[in-house]
């Protein structure tokens, strides 16, 4: 299974919108509490999205669970590794080791066999991604706590993204799959937040609820493209063409966010978007 064009479009239009929601966490000053509002809102969308949607097939209901599991794990690992290193660092190992991990892990459980071609461009972004880790000329010396805790985000993506790319296969229709993730995904760090952290909760989103709303909303619809791509085309073509959001957020940092853009970012931009090539051409 091979992307077809405006698949590719599809994807990397998640993958920017990805990117803009990202970056609402990125200038946050309180991250978990950021993420918890944003999967409040994408929870409350797939809930409304439940009712036109209705049940998915009985034979998508493993594939969910299984999903919503790993997807909490992911968050978890996520803003463990931001709260120990530094983000510029641990979320390029996070996205750019994944794409490489679905390419095995599509393989294993889904036969899905890439073309060269299609290893050699993933292999080309994911290069081009996990060089941005080193954007800054080095790395810094918070040990290898915060490098684990991304390589485990990493996996935690490439589970829930073959796990779904199978689970949205298995049912009649892919929109019963993509509401009810979207709904019982941001559950437990919803209910994990009111347990734990329910007094700066409320307050928190009397001031910031219109940033939660935005930010739930993009990533709800970047994540229901990816799914949508997902049922249509080859897991780790969408997997490796997902990630280009770490080159967007790097445009976003550089342009809005002023944050530079240096001769080492312009070379990762350039392997990543020639492995986009490779794959779109010869995968």
């Amino acid at each position: 299974m091979v992307l077809l064009f405006h698949l590719v479009l599809l994807v990397l239009f998640a993958a920017l919108i990805h990117a803009f929601w990202n970056a609402v966490v990125k200038s946050a000053d309180d991250r978990v509490l950021t993420f918890t509002l944003i999967h409040f809102t994408g929870a409350m969308i797939g809930l409304l999205a439940i009712f036109y949607t209705g049940l998915p097939s009985p034979t998508v209901w493993p594939y969910l669970i299984i999903s919503v599991v790993i997807h909490n794990f992911y968050f978890l690992f996520l803003l463990l590794s931001y709260k120990f290193g530094d983000l510029s660092e641990v979320y390029p190992i996070a996205r750019g080791s994944s794409p490489l991990l679905v390419v095995i892990l599509a393989l294993v459980l889904a036969d899905e066999v890439p073309t060269e071609g299609a290893i050699a461009g993933i292999i080309l972004i994911s290069v081009g991604i996990l060089s941005l880790t080193f954007a800054k000329g080095r790395i810094s010396r918070a040990g290898i706590k915060p490098i684990g805790l991304a390589l485990m985000t990493g996996a935690m993506i490439a589970s829930y993204t073959v796990i779904d790319g199978i689970g949205i296969r298995s049912g009649s229709s892919p929109w019963p799959y993509i509401a009810w993730l979207n709904f019982l995904e941001g559950v437990p760090i919803v209910l994990w937040t009111i347990v734990y952290r329910r007094k700066d909760f409320k307050p928190f989103v009397a001031v910031n609820w219109k940033t939660g709303v935005m930010g739930g909303s993009l990533a709800l619809v970047a994540y229901a493209l990816a799914l949508y791509a997902l049922n249509e085309g080859a897991m780790a073509h969408v997997s490796a063409l997902r990630e280009t959001s770490v080159l967007f957020a790097t445009l976003i940092g550089a342009f809005i966010l002023k944050e530079g853009f240096g001769w080492r970012r312009i070379a990762a931009a350039l392997i990543i978007t020639s492995g986009v090539f490779v794959l779109q051409v010869f995968g």
